[in-house]
């Protein structure tokens, strides 16, 4: 299999609770629609996501609560796969950072990195952010404290540890930013990663001592591998590493990491370096994304309690709803200010009325005018339809360049542009009053342009809100599209060209897509 016919998508791996909030799930709604494009597209495509359990902070919680920590994590982790299956996250493989196989693929990432001379012993001192389970500079302090977790206090460690040799791979990490800028993206992001590099590569550490809680360090039982070399190699063990041959040379390397922000020093700076020294080839691209902000500008966190809870807002406005508007709201390249009133208002325009109404009145004319029997859009060709056919053409086109760059926000304005131009359309060309004047060829040509742009619409909803896609286009009569499972779908572009719905077609029943959320409803 070639790069291009396969696509291996993870995410990071999210540090377990007892459930997640919205913002958590940001990041996997993004990867599951890129992973769904690419289904779509008909590459084969392999999605990994998970929940990194070995983090310190689950092993005093345990503590406290006089468990074991597996017995903490294990229905933590239940809950969050639960809330990605119910969120249609298309995942091929939970992982957890539990499994034994897991295990074994960090402890042979260790080897290979002491069989190369990279890994030494050392005393590690410095602030350690149990929230971000790792050790911050004083310069990435902020008032003594770290800047992504401001409620939490920064402890003070010395520790007698295992070191990974980073700064021997200065050079080569140099040479592959100026070789392949876009390893990193977007830029502004890049942009920080280039300017740690610039101030030069500190080693780190990668085993914890004193703690049960972990995968034992490679020749050493008294310590733990520490987080890097344990949560970062859940990608390795995704495509079968270290024993499966044929899934490592089927789906190695990944083809996209989506992280957040925030981690993109160990991803773009320690993870290059660590494959580097076990001798594996490098992912294609790392993609960090932004975050959910509250009105005041502040990242949201269970710590400061300004989160959604996804099962409530899934209640209120669909699983699919809930997809749309938090990637349409929220530029996946950047951070961006949400509130919950925003959701309202950005659901109610685009899905209940513009995307909601197009469908109802293609639908409900059909039926009321043509006993919803429609003929082929390629009949139509007054200047209005071939208008409308190059709206939705220059549309398809921007939303595959957008969808190439990652950026999803702008994807989905490219398809409410066909939206929007095909309700302009509907307004225009009145079919009601042509069905009036008695003018039932023009009746029928004009709702089978209609019918072709919720058709094309239909398949550009599917990634981002598969269920939605497969009752739309069930109702203007048309195959529903690929489920995003599986090997691969038929080809998006063939699936997206005017005119290759049915040579004649007969619609559904109308139904309500997106009901309307009223204003009294979101106070």
């Amino acid at each position: 299999m070639t790069a291009t016919e396969r696509f291996y998508l993870t995410t990071a791996i999210f540090y377990p609770s007892p459930k997640p909030a919205l913002h958590s799930m940001f990041e996997a709604i993004g990867a599951d629609m890129i992973a769904r494009y690419a289904r779509l597209k008909g590459r084969q495509t392999r999605f990994l996501t998970g929940v990194d359990e070995h983090s310190a902070n689950v092993e005093r919680d345990a503590r406290e609560r006089g468990m074991d920590p597996r017995a903490l994590i294990d229905p933590w982790a239940a809950t969050w796969k639960e809330t990605f299956e119910r969120y249609a996250i298309s995942f091929d493989r939970f992982i957890r950072t539990t499994d034994p196989d897991h295990a074994a693929a960090s402890a042979e990432m260790v080897r290979r990195a002491q069989a190369n001379g990279d890994v030494y012993q050392g005393v590690y001192s410095g602030w350690f952010c149990t929230g971000c389970n790792e050790f911050k500079t004083d310069q990435q302090l902020v008032d003594g404290r770290c800047p992504d977790h401001p409620t939490l206090t920064p402890q003070w460690l010395e520790e007698h540890n295992y070191f990974f040799r980073l700064s021997a791979y200065q050079e080569r990490l140099e040479q592959l930013y100026a070789e392949n800028p876009s390893f990193c993206e977007p830029e502004h992001f890049r942009n920080e990663v280039l300017g740690w590099l610039r101030e030069g590569l500190r080693d780190f550490s990668i085993s914890r001592a004193g703690t049960t809680w972990g995968i034992p360090f490679p020749g050493d039982p008294q310590h733990r591998i520490y987080v890097w070399f344990d949560a970062l190699i859940n990608y390795l063990t995704g495509a079968g590493f270290p024993d499966d041959h044929a899934a490592m040379d089927r789906w190695w390397p990944a083809d996209l990491h989506v992280i957040g922000k925030n981690i993109t020093r160990f991803h773009c700076l320690y993870w290059p370096a660590m494959l580097m020294s076990a001798g594996l080839p490098l992912p294609r691209q790392v993609f960090a994304h932004g975050f959910m902000l509250d009105v005041g500008g502040q990242r949201m966190s269970k710590t400061t309690g300004n989160t959604h809870d996804p099962d409530t807002m899934a209640d209120t406005f669909g699983v699919d709803g809930v997809r749309y508007v938090v990637l349409r709201e929220v530029p996946f390249d950047r951070d961006a200010d949400v509130t919950y009133d925003g959701f309202v208002r950005r659901y109610n325009a685009d899905l209940a009325n513009d995307l909601g109404n197009l469908v109802n009145r293609t639908v409900s004319m059909s039926a009321r005018y043509l006993d919803g029997h429609l003929p082929s859009p390629a009949d139509a060709s007054q200047p209005a339809d071939t208008e409308l056919r190059a709206i939705a053409e220059r549309s398809v086109a921007a939303y595959h360049d957008a969808m190439s760059r990652h950026h999803l926000d702008e994807a989905l304005a490219a398809m409410m542009a066909i939206v929007g131009a095909a309700n302009g359309y509907a307004e225009s060309q009145a079919p009601w009053a042509l069905a009036k004047a008695g003018e039932s060829t023009r009746v029928g040509r004009v709702l089978a342009v209609m019918a072709e742009a919720c058709r094309i619409v239909g398949h550009l909803l599917a990634p981002v809100a598969p269920d939605a896609s497969r009752r739309l286009l069930e109702q203007i009569g048309t195959p529903a599209p690929y489920d995003g499972r599986g090997a691969g779908g038929p080809g998006l572009d063939s699936l997206l060209a005017w005119g290759a719905g049915p040579a004649e077609w007969t619609s559904g029943p109308a139904a309500p897509l997106f009901p309307r959320i009223e204003v009294e409803a979101a106070s």
